[in-house]
């Protein structure tokens, strides 16, 4: 309704517009050179106005005109940036999905739309490495750190790259320049503590691990790597506090006491590592310097004094007992360790030992055969054995994981 009253409105004031024009007096005498025009006030009005129009109509085409090739440039460019962004789009569809053939062909559209971009040279890499092109996954990379605005994104790629080919001196100096170009970063803090261990870099590691991080493996295999005994007895130290239950920790320091001449502190330190996780090489290490058979028993009992009942403590004083011709003393701690559910083969073996040439320990050899082996070191995470300690685990890779 308002808006049929606006018209109504508009079309009464153009008709007294043109009832006021047709009223008005006058005459209009126009000369140039030989051509005269003669007429009415109301007739040149509206040839006026009529000629307005007809130059603006004009005007307005030769603008558009004009104007037409940029629109043109302008459309191409909108229309190219759609497409552009629906191939990026797609390209990520295709990553997501690890399709290696899809995901190369759209980010090439992509690049080949949108021009060499940080989005595009990233997505160009890491559909070429999904595809396992490593040397157009390497250019591309290689052209996105050469970007100021997305150096980082070209180096972490690269680095990766590298330590993917185990190409370790090319990955630290990627690590180098990417901490340059995104200082502190906590992926690049990690990434640099893996190329640390694959590299043997222990003090590095562990200059690098986080709150997480196994720091008593790191610094036991820095001690066991150092040259200089002061450095090796901190490091031994660090390890040994970081966890007592660690026996490799354990054993470096007590090693560096010993070295140092601090044979009472050494024993202490193997005793306290005793008493939380009892071990057959702690004991090896607490009675070595023991003496004769007898002194090496009473070293025994001294190490197992604050744990007693432990199956190991009672296997060393049954050793130890035999060892020193108290033959009643081994029989009783053996079977304390049998009694305790111990059903290796080694408790067998030493029964066998015990009990001399009689039926008895023919018994015990045929346990010994069908027992259960004897402990050795176990990955926590993929449960792989191994016969000596390290601080990663060769199989998968675990730091910290033997135990």
């Amino acid at each position: 309704m308002l808006r049929a009253i606006v018209i109504l409105l508009c079309a009464a004031l153009v008709v007294a517009l043109a009832w006021a024009i047709t009223l008005l007096r006058g005459h209009l005498s126009f000369q140039l050179g030989s051509v005269s025009i003669d007429t009415s006030t109301p007739i040149a009005l509206i040839a006026l106005a009529v000629l307005f129009a007809a130059l603006y109509v004009v005007v307005r085409l030769a603008g558009v005109l004009l104007r037409l090739p940029r629109g043109w440039r302008v459309w191409r460019r909108r229309r190219h940036r759609a497409q552009g962004d629906a191939a990026v789009t797609s390209a990520l569809v295709a990553l997501a999905a690890g399709d290696g053939r899809a995901a190369p062909r759209q980010a090439a559209r992509a690049r080949r739309l949108l021009g060499d971009t940080a989005q595009t040279l990233l997505l160009t890499a890491e559909a070429a490495r999904l595809a396992e092109r490593e040397p157009e996954a390497e250019a591309a990379f290689r052209a996105l750190a050469a970007r100021k605005d997305a150096a980082f994104l070209g180096l972490r790629g690269q680095f990766r790259l590298a330590m993917a080919r185990q190409d370790f001196p090319a990955a630290a100096k990627l690590a180098g320049a990417a901490e340059a170009a995104c200082p502190g970063g906590s992926w690049l803090r990690a990434e640099r503590a893996r190329l640390a261990v694959r590299t043997g870099d222990w003090t590095g590691a562990l200059a690098l691990a986080d709150a997480n991080a196994p720091k008593a493996a790191l610094a036991t295999a820095a001690a066991n790597a150092s040259s200089d005994p002061g450095a090796a007895l901190k490091l031994a130290q660090l390890a040994w506090k970081a966890d007592p239950g660690l026996v490799p920790a354990a054993l470096a320091y007590a090693t560096r006491l010993r070295a140092a001449g601090k044979e009472r502190r050494a024993l202490a330190v193997i005793r306290q590592s005793w008493a939380r996780a009892p071990h057959p090489d702690l004991a090896t290490f607490a009675l070595a310097r023991a003496g004769d058979p007898l002194q090496q028993y009473q070293a025994a009992q001294r190490l197992t004094g604050e744990n007693p009942d432990h199956v190991e403590s009672r296997l060393l004083l049954a050793r130890a007992a035999l060892t020193a011709g108290l033959t009643g003393e081994a029989r009783r701690q053996a079977e304390g360790a049998r009694a305790a559910g111990l059903d290796q083969r080694r408790l067998w073996l030493l029964l066998a030992e015990i009990e001399g040439d009689s039926d008895a320990s023919r018994q015990a050899l045929q346990h010994a055969l069908v027992a259960e082996p004897d402990p050795i070191w176990r990955c926590t995470s993929c449960h792989a054995t191994q016969a000596t300690w390290q601080p990663v685990c060769p199989v998968c890779g675990t730091v910290g994981g033997l135990r």
